[in-house]
């Protein structure tokens, strides 16, 4: 197999890979792209990065790993209501390896096309594997999702269920066994961790109706309470209506904190007023599973019942410089 200079690298599995856009002028191929914003809205834009034996197991499935690495980044352009336009990648290769490459780039080009966002352009490198992918999104002006919206008597929704990923990441390292899982729930839960769902299109749809909203990345507890400090108030957590699926409840008996507390959902924990609560039911039916945890209050910090009683818990969401990690 004939070795792969950087360029022919870019050309042959990274350029033209993704839907072409009328607001891309120059794409892939020079010193800078060029790109056209529409008039009357505004450009949101995030970057994250993936680094091997931190965020992904050595022995993740490349196609699953390029699905993953543009669903995260999508996850919080649906978490400020943005339409998902572009985005652009570094990645760092420790050898060049043709297969892992062809498989990674598959499974980045079928989210990309699923969300019609195009790659622009990055670089590539040579070191420790780690992927970073930098997105943008259009959202009208003055009216993108924020933390700081949430007010006092808001309710309080997530997307999806909870914990599936924490799961599959436990049952992989060795720290549980399937228990009385089947393997139809096995293969849920690791599809779960290796190829979330980026919200994108429920995140459009709160567009006037939700009053605050982030991604669940770090853990429904630690990314609540980012929305809690923002907006300046306290919230009441019902653990019964925890959304867990039926797989990670036969995994584990430990579901409920790994609901609350694990990261890697890349669902959506979003704040309603009252007023609005038909109105969200109704338009997001039929889109995902949408379950009402909570209500937003006037104190501090978050409180949790079940059953109707007040209970003391005690986690931490995923911190990348905690020593308790």
């Amino acid at each position: 197999m004939s070795a792969l200079s950087e360029f022919s690298l870019i050309k042959q599995y990274f350029e033209n890979i993704t839907t072409e856009r009328s607001d891309v002028i120059l794409g892939i191929g020079d010193d800078c792209a060029l790109l056209k914003c529409p008039e009357g809205q505004q450009l949101a834009v995030s970057i994250d990065t993936l680094v091997e034996g931190v965020h992904f197991l050595p022995d993740v499935d490349p196609v699953s790993l390029g699905h993953k690495s543009l669903a995260v980044g999508l996850s919080d352009l649906a978490a400020m209501g943005a339409t998902p336009a572009w985005f652009t990648l570094a990645l760092t290769l420790p050898e060049l390896d043709q297969q892992w490459l062809a498989a990674f780039s598959k499974g980045l080009a079928c989210l990309a096309k699923l969300h019609n966002i195009a790659l622009v352009g990055g670089d590539t490198s040579r070191g420790p594997l780690s992927i970073s992918i930098q997105v943008h999104g259009f959202v009208n002006a003055g009216d993108s999702l924020r933390r700081d919206g949430a007010k006092k008597g808001d309710l309080i929704y997530v997307t999806g269920s909870l914990g599936d990923a924490a799961g599959a990441l436990a049952m992989k390292q060795g720290k549980l066994t399937k228990g009385v899982a089947s393997e139809v729930e096995v293969n849920f839960l690791c599809q779960r961790l290796e190829q979330p769902t980026p919200r994108v299109e429920v995140g459009q749809m709160l567009v006037g109706f939700a009053s605050a909203a982030i991604d669940i990345s770090d853990g429904l507890v630690a990314d609540l309470g980012h929305i809690l400090h923002k907006s300046a108030v306290g919230a009441e957590l019902d653990i019964e209506d925890l959304p867990i699926s039926t797989a990670l409840s036969a995994l584990s008996t430990e579901a409920e904190h790994m609901a609350l507390f694990a990261g890697d959902n890349y669902e959506l924990c979003f704040t309603v007023p009252p007023k609005h609560k038909n109105q969200v039911q109704k338009k997001l039916k039929g889109q995902c599973q949408c379950t009402r945890i909570g209500t937003i209050t006037g104190d501090d910090g978050i409180v949790f019942f079940k059953d109707k009683k007040l209970i003391k818990l005690s986690g931490f969401g995923y911190e990348h410089f905690s020593t308790g990690h």
